[in-house]
């Protein structure tokens, strides 16, 4: 799941290349949104096992920040505007924050076993580096 994290932010998609021109066709082509989706999944598989008193709060909560991550990246690069893409990434690195908060409340709260926690947030480092690398690069290229 993370082993691939070290990599530049943007990438080609795994199911194939981005155009011939080496230009990114689609958000699905970044690999800071490809990183950002199977910890996402971890998260909802994680969360299954919290007691339903906490359905709407941790629960919820993590799903909410853990989709809001890849969901932003998708979204501010839908914009088609480098202001607006910027915003939403930013908003990216906010809901990761949020989502790195959750996962050690609830590790402290003996809901989320320490090595899951560990690995998500470990997973969390790598998308926060990849999304200031994004950040850096677009606002470099304004």
């Amino acid at each position: 799941m993370i082993e691939g994290a070290r990599q530049s932010a943007v990438g080609s998609r795994q199911s194939g290349e981005a155009g011939r021109d080496g230009q990114k066709r689609s958000y699905r082509d970044l690999r800071v949104w490809q990183l950002a989706i199977e910890p996402t999944v971890a998260c909802y598989e994680a969360t299954k096992a919290y007691p339903t008193s906490e359905i709407h709060g941790l629960t919820a909560q993590i799903r909410r920040s853990a989709t809001s991550i890849a969901a932003n990246i998708a979204e501010g690069y839908g914009r088609e505007n480098r202001g607006s893409y910027l915003q939403f990434l930013r908003i990216a690195q906010g809901s990761l924050k949020e989502l790195e908060t959750h996962l050690i409340i609830s590790q402290r709260l003996g809901l989320l076993d320490v090595a899951l926690e560990e690995t998500l947030l470990s997973w969390s480092e790598d998308v926060g580096k990849m999304l200031r690398a994004l950040i850096r690069s677009l606002e470099k290229a304004a």
